[in-house]
């Protein structure tokens, strides 16, 4: 590790150390408690005692041991940064990263794959598919879906398509993962819908997905989920000219979290968005809001979990400017009501 990298990652370690409350609001709402202040995209661990996250866009991956408020560097080895961290049920590490860093946006669009490193060690391993954004994860088994554009397969996919697949992670007898049984579950085309895969429910036979629909006009999102057997879709939330895009989803899959901007003054811009509770029936009602960080002009709040339990919701500051999605200034962790 150079002395610049070393330098710059012990300085995030003393401020993560900082944390504080966030100040009582005049109408009694429950307030989250701030744990840390650098990091984005939480996610925690299978048995709820750890987040862990990224530093930052091209970061590295740390983690959050919520009992005692210790942050360890899990990353630790050179590499050209990652976008996201999230735990496999077994207490492996998903990450989503490149080989080589060309540019912010194409290395983004173009290059990010998926690799698997296990606790402690110093070599993470590829799986030799590359990935559009995030990853479902199922919390049952080592089962995951994602997402592929043109972007990364341009000699096999469509420049309007978004393809769905879903697949195992399967280990050999030396403990080496490796994907099998890829299976296409469904295909989107934009600009009616840009697709994203979030969460398994339903025993792994429902995926719940973001469908973007993105123009010159408006930017705004819907939440829905599909049949990975029959390929039927179930449209959940879908508001004319308002931006939805479901996050983490609580234990049991009644409902989820969605980013939103449901009550802002410009509802399809995701600049000053808010995190929702979703009942997941379909075109539902049932919408509570969970966060008020945009009280605080320029804040907002995302990339929301929720822990195994259901009793914690962790998420992010974001700040209401054009970064790349996902930027994040520091956690939260907010103690939940029974929906």
């Amino acid at each position: 590790m150079d002395l610049s990298r070393f330098l710059q990652l012990t300085l995030l370690l003393a401020l993560a150390s900082i944390t504080t409350t966030a100040p009582t609001s005049r109408d009694e709402r429950r307030e989250p408690t701030r744990i840390t202040w650098f990091g984005e995209r939480p996610a925690f661990s299978p048995n709820g005692s750890t987040l862990a996250f990224m530093s930052k866009s091209y970061g590295d991956a740390f983690s959050y041991d919520i009992e005692t408020g210790r942050i360890s560097l899990i990353t630790q080895y050179p590499n050209q940064g990652y976008l996201r961290v999230q735990y496999m049920p077994n207490g492996d590490l998903f990450l989503i990263g490149a080989r080589e860093f060309e540019d912010f946006a194409i290395t983004r669009e173009e290059d990010m794959e998926m690799w698997i490193l296990k606790p402690g060690s110093l070599e993470p391993v590829a799986l030799g598919q590359k990935i559009f954004e995030g990853v479902a994860i199922s919390y049952q088994n080592s089962h995951i879906a994602w997402a592929n554009t043109a972007g990364q397969y341009p000699d096999q996919i469509a420049e309007n398509e978004t393809i769905i697949y879903e697949a195992d992670i399967r280990y050999n007898a030396t403990g080496y993962p490796s994907l099998e049984n890829k299976r296409e579950v469904i295909r989107e085309y934009a600009p009616e819908c840009l697709a994203e895969p979030q969460d398994f429910r339903k025993d792994d036979t429902e995926l719940i997905y973001n469908c973007y629909r993105i123009t010159e006009e408006s930017r705004v999102a819907d939440v829905r989920g599909v049949n990975v057997d029959t390929g039927e879709v179930t449209i959940y939330r879908n508001v004319s000219m308002e931006y939805n895009e479901v996050e983490g989803i609580y234990p049991g899959g009644e409902y989820t979290t969605v980013e939103s901007a449901h009550d802002q003054e410009d509802p399809d811009d995701n600049y000053a968005i808010e995190v929702w509770r979703l009942k997941l029936e379909p075109n539902s009602q049932d919408f509570v809001r969970l966060t008020w960080l945009s009280d605080n002009p320029g804040d907002k709040a995302g990339n929301p979990v929720v822990s195994p339990d259901g009793k914690y919701m962790s998420f992010s500051l974001g700040k209401a400017l054009d970064e790349p999605p996902g930027a994040g200034y520091g956690l939260f962790l907010l103690e939940l009501d029974e929906p």
